[in-house]
């Protein structure tokens, strides 16, 4: 079975993380299969709105180490790098149900989501940092001017965790409901989203996206130093350390 499941479903592509006994983390075939989909979504005129969830308990625990760990250079970040620019310049209104687990990459695409619901039992971290890396997808642009300096900071620097009301309150993530209720509610925002008018939803989604250009840059001089961060002693120590599930070693941190 595909560990990504491509449903269209009235007017509406679904993009399910179906990889659970792993938490749906995330591996290059998943992001090129992710990628392809937000594609053709974007190029079909049948589809009116994207939507992202998992399946199981979690939304996604971000990157499978393991295959990442298996790649080199640019294969490390190709599809990813795919996917998330795909997902930046996709005109369709995109929403993402969330649940559980959303680690890495899995609050990241969030910041480029239109609309986010998620259950009361969700999770959030973005722990870039503990891999001796920076962050991701224009992350550090549009994090601070969400949230403010001071909790990005707390989330971006010190890696700290945040739970599903946080979230709520610093606007990453629309409304929390308990785990019973967000399927019918995300049902619900859909068919309300593929309602509307398709055209006009398009030009609306273009004008609240003025800074793309500037987020493009950033994403791009981020990703610079993200592959430079990769290649570090510090980063090949810290994730060692993740797949031998041992502590890292601090003198290695420069």
């Amino acid at each position: 079975m595909s560990e990504i499941l491509i449903q269209q479903n009235n007017q509406i592509t679904e993009i399910i993380f179906n990889r659970a006994d792993k938490k749906n983390a995330l591996t290059h075939a998943m992001y090129q299969q992710m990628a392809e989909a937000l594609e053709q979504a974007t190029a079909s005129e049948q589809t009116r709105a994207v939507l992202f969830k998992g399946e199981g308990q979690d939304f996604t625990a971000g990157n499978d180490l393991n295959d990442f760990a298996k790649a080199s250079g640019p294969e490390q970040v190709e599809q990813t790098v795919r996917f998330m620019t795909a997902l930046m310049k996709c005109p369709l209104p995109v929403v993402a149900q969330v649940q559980g687990m959303a680690v890495g990459i899995g609050t990241t695409l969030l910041l480029h989501c239109d609309l986010v619901y998620c259950a009361d039992n969700a999770r959030f971290s973005m722990p870039f940092i503990n891999l001796a890396l920076v962050p991701e997808y224009a992350s550090s642009y549009l994090l601070p001017r969400l949230v403010g300096h001071r909790k990005a900071a707390q989330w971006l620097m010190a890696g700290e965790p945040f739970d599903a009301s946080e979230a709520v309150q610093f606007g990453l993530v629309n409304q929390a409901l308990p785990v019973a209720e967000l399927d019918d509610k995300v049902n619900k925002v859909m068919q309300n989203l593929v309602s509307k008018p398709r055209q006009a939803m398009k030009l609306t989604k273009l004008l609240m996206k003025t800074s793309h250009q500037e987020v493009t840059r950033h994403m791009h001089n981020e990703l610079d130093l993200f592959v430079k961060q990769l290649k570090s002693d510090a980063a090949k120590e810290a994730f060692a350390a993740f797949l031998e599930k041992r502590k890292p070693d601090p003198s290695r941190y420069n």
